[in-house]
């Protein structure tokens, strides 16, 4: 019993490390956002820093919130993940109520706060990727067996899409719809069976975007922004004159010309072709370099947490990095004039109180899941060593007695010596060993 308490008390003792890699991918893009916050924005206001100065403030608060994530064990925020669900229904709610929503060019997506407005959407995006997590969690081998339990967080989405819609933001709508669609697939859906609310969905986004006026003469501006450039094609053409000036290396930090009240939302929407001006084709190639880096590791961390059954820090990664990587691809497409506007920040570059001080949210449960990872294969790996340290104890114990008594008394120690050696599944019995379907990536049938 002193063995197993020490033991425990050892294994309680180690802890873990944040993924260097995905902390210096983070780093790199936040501290590049800075930069050109700066640059992007110098020209706007009476004071060249105003918009940088405010950037910095959101920042520091996003990286204290990033801080308390990181030190926040993640099973104690899957218990509360119904309240999580309520959370996000109440943020999109609010918008609505008089004295607390605020419209801003005739969108409702804020609520004032006296010192700032909030963007409520943004903080949605966190709390339903960890609902859907704890959700998938709980219903994984349902949700690839049963249509109810795959319905189930489609209809939550389509929920939340309709407030969105009434708002509007169209594009916060798609993305959420998308991440919904990319988590369940790798949730272990029966894609067959999924393939159909995907085409319907697709269908009814299209209808939205094409009936609608203001959306459709974005999608013609898309398709040629030359045609009116002093009106719907006026955001788009400057964003691609900008993107043409950079050329290879850039004007240089600074020397922007379309910054300098050409291109609207220049230190928001429409940062990354202020960034391909000023450094040009290799800035941007480094800029795609880094978010690579980032999605990449984090989707690579989501599967190592999945095949230690930590399925839950496994789908917060997941959730965390489609977000990331779809935002990111919408916005850089749109400033190259691959996709219409819709309106979506550079994640970690862009400025924008509410969009920073959420990413930094997500950024921190990131490192939280690394963290905890990293813990979970340490313990392990002492676990495994101890294990091996008795099988050794016994073995030597067992040929002793093997020397030292007679041929019968020996047959018995090699007996013994068998059982204290065999697997600890084998000498605990196999009944409680039940086996688990457990969820597979893409799977037919």
């Amino acid at each position: 019993m002193n063995d197993l308490s020490r033991q425990a008390t050892r294994l309680e003792a180690i802890g873990g490390r944040y993924d260097k890699w995905l902390l210096g991918a983070i780093i790199a893009l936040t501290g590049l956002g800075v930069v050109m916050v700066a640059s992007s924005s110098i020209a706007l206001m009476s004071s060249p820093f105003y918009y940088l100065n405010r950037h910095l403030v959101f920042l520091a608060i996003g990286v204290v919130l990033a801080f308390v994530a990181m030190r926040t064990e993640l099973k104690s925020i899957e218990q509360y993940n119904q309240l999580l669900l309520l959370g996000c229904f109440a943020l999109l709610i609010v918008v609505f109520i008089p004295g607390l929503g605020s419209s801003v060019n005739g969108a409702r997506r804020w609520i004032n706060l006296g010192i700032s407005k909030f963007q409520t959407v943004e903080a949605v995006k966190v709390l339903y990727i960890v609902w859907l997590s704890s959700y998938l969690v709980r219903f994984r081998d349902e949700v690839n067996a049963t249509w109810p339990a795959m319905l189930k967080p489609l209809g939550v989405a389509g929920a939340l899409v309709v407030l969105m819609l009434l708002q509007p933001d169209f594009g916060s709508s798609t993305l959420l719809l998308a991440i919904t669609a990319g988590m369940l697939v790798l949730g272990g859906v029966n894609m067959p069976r999924m393939s159909m609310p995907i085409i319907f969905g697709m269908i009814g986004m299209s209808a939205l975007a094409i009936f609608e006026p203001y959306r459709m003469r974005r999608i013609t501006s898309f398709l040629d922004p030359w045609a009116d450039q002093q009106g719907d094609g006026y955001q788009l053409s400057n964003a691609l004159m900008a993107v043409g000036r950079g050329e290879w290396t850039g004007v240089g930090l600074g020397n922007s010309v379309q910054k300098l009240y050409y291109l609207p939302e220049a230190h928001t929407d429409f940062i990354f072709s202020v960034t391909a001006e000023e450094l040009g084709f290799l800035g941007t190639c480094l800029i795609i370099t880094l978010y690579a880096l980032l999605v990449g590791r984090t989707m690579w961390l989501g599967m190592r947490c999945v095949e230690m059954k930590r399925h839950f820090s496994g789908y917060i990664a997941f959730g965390i990095g489609l977000w990331i990587s779809m935002q990111s691809f919408v916005s850089i497409g749109v400033n190259l004039g691959i996709l219409p506007t819709k309106g979506l920040t550079l994640p970690l570059i862009s400025s924008g109180g509410s969009s920073v001080l959420m990413t930094c949210v997500a950024m921190g449960l990131l490192l939280r899941v690394s963290y905890e990872l990293d813990r979970a294969e340490r313990r392990q790996a002492v676990r495994m060593g101890g294990l091996d340290e008795e099988a050794d104890v016994a073995a030597d114990a067992a040929k002793a007695a093997r020397a030292s008594a007679s041929p019968r008394t020996a047959d018995a120690a090699t007996t013994a010596g068998s059982v204290a050696t065999a697997p600890a599944s084998t000498t605990r019995g196999t009944s409680r060993l039940q086996t688990r379907i457990e969820p597979t990536f893409g799977r037919l049938g």
